[in-house]
């Protein structure tokens, strides 16, 4: 095998919506009361939805810009890449990254749907979620079968028509679902409540995915306002492991011994230690702790439900073993500022070159289809979604990879020094070019 014969799934991507995400699926008072894209008088866009003002976060649709750009935040789609909102474009996109599939995570509806947990209305609420479900699932999937993998968000404010959505975007033929990794941060009960029973039944019952993705519940903290930024960013990944720990002892999994979780955009170099060390706090607390656990590891839990997805994880594929080759998955976040587009292919191969044949093909694909009950097989040949034959068609198309600057770096301030760029800097970056949202 060589790098032109990879096959890349991308269990973790992102859509930048478009202001039509209600136009086709909406009308009348449902339509008019649905979240509207907003343009200021400085031309910068967000998002307002019952009374709540959303606008791009730090670093969140940044492909394609200049790497020295990236902490000034695209404040208006006429900033972006037509890839981040337009799913034509995207698909140029993907085959200039050799990327065969991609499964999207949404923006300013949050990654687990937080927007419409958070309002008020919750009637609108509900025929919001339904809609945008239907638009990811019919208008951005559905433009291009075999090619994206639908990820539901879900109304887990009332278990009941949580229930009705997750049977009724399963025979739309999605078999993946977004919610937050901690609920209570939703002022919600935890997952060790009784109030997710009817939740857990039906994601067994319909045999979908459960994603958790990093931000959207226990926060990457982060030590002070002034700690670099770059410090911050490291951390990020393994904030998910603080959910992991919560998740492995959900006595849900006696129950329901099919449930699958996704830790999105959580790296896999801290996993090994991670399962080691649950195992010990296992073995050496449990005369006391009264875990439902007994005599079973956690880290069999661990490797029998949950699967981890990588970026960039040289680490991690070389300790591949300590992890299990069938539950690592790749991801390549377009277009946030971790996206390695258009070079994935050329970082990706680095990494597991080492592998053989049949591993590289688990972590690239054959796990992503498996766990998340995929086939692009269904409607594209394997040979027409190769990294090389993907590549030929983004030729052909003639897709445009150079750098878009918009408008360079901040400048100085008079007398003020280059310095490094500190956490407090980019959340206020944000609020200076997003004061609606901030």
């Amino acid at each position: 095998m060589n790098m032109n014969d990879l096959l890349i799934v991308s269990v973790d991507d992102h859509i930048t919506e478009p202001p039509t995400v209600f136009d086709n699926q909406l009308s009348g008072e449902a339509l008019a009361t649905a979240p509207k894209l907003r343009t200021t008088k400085a031309g910068t866009n967000f998002w307002e939805y019952q009374g709540i003002k959303a606008g791009n976060v730090a670093m969140n649709s940044v492909t394609g810009r200049p790497l020295e750009e990236y902490g000034m935040e695209p404040t208006a789609l006429s900033q972006l890449r037509e890839g981040c909102y337009d799913v034509h474009a995207r698909i140029g996109d993907m085959n200039v990254n050799g990327i065969a599939a991609s499964l999207n995570f949404g923006s300013f509806v949050g990654f687990d749907g937080g927007l419409f947990a958070k309002v008020e209305n919750k009637a609108q609420a509900l025929i919001h979620l339904k809609a945008y479900n239907d638009w990811h699932i019919d208008e951005w999937c559905g433009a291009y079968p075999g090619r994206f993998i639908p990820c539901a968000i879900l109304p887990v404010w009332n278990p009941l028509e949580t229930v009705a959505e997750i049977k009724r975007v399963a025979a739309k033929g999605c078999n993946t679902v977004s919610i937050n990794e901690n609920p209570t941060k939703q002022g919600l009960p935890s997952i060790h409540n009784a109030y997710w029973e009817p939740f857990w039944k039906a994601i067994s019952d319909h045999d979908m995915t459960i994603c958790l993705h990093i931000g959207a519940g226990n926060p990457a903290p982060h030590a002070s306002m002034e700690t670099p930024i770059e410090a911050w960013i490291t951390t990020m990944p393994m904030s998910i492991s603080v959910g992991a720990a919560d998740w492995v002892h959900l006595e849900a999994f006696d129950r329901y011994p099919n449930l699958k979780i996704a830790l999105s955009e959580g790296g896999i170099g801290w996993v090994p230690y991670f399962m080691e060390r649950a195992d010990f706090s296992h073995w050496r607390h449990q005369a006391w702790t009264h875990s439902h656990l007994a005599n079973r590891k956690p880290s069999d839990i661990f490797r029998r439900h949950f699967m981890n997805c990588f970026i960039d994880d040289a680490f991690g594929l070389t300790n591949l073993s300590a992890i299990g080759e069938d539950m690592v998955a790749y991801e390549c976040d377009y277009p946030h500022s971790d996206c390695l587009w258009p070079e994935v292919p050329e970082v990706l191969w680095k990494s597991v070159k080492h592998l053989t044949d049949a591993q590289i093909d688990k972590v690239t694909h054959r796990n992503a289809m498996r766990f998340f009950r995929f086939d692009p097989f269904k409607y594209h040949r394997r040979e027409d979604l190769t990294v090389g034959a993907l590549r030929a068609k983004a030729a052909e198309a003639k897709v445009d990879i150079t750098p878009r600057s918009s408008g360079g770096a901040a400048p100085l301030a008079p007398g003020e020094r280059l310095r490094p760029v500190t956490s407090g800097d980019v959340i206020n970056m944000f609020a200076k070019v997003h004061p609606e949202a901030a």
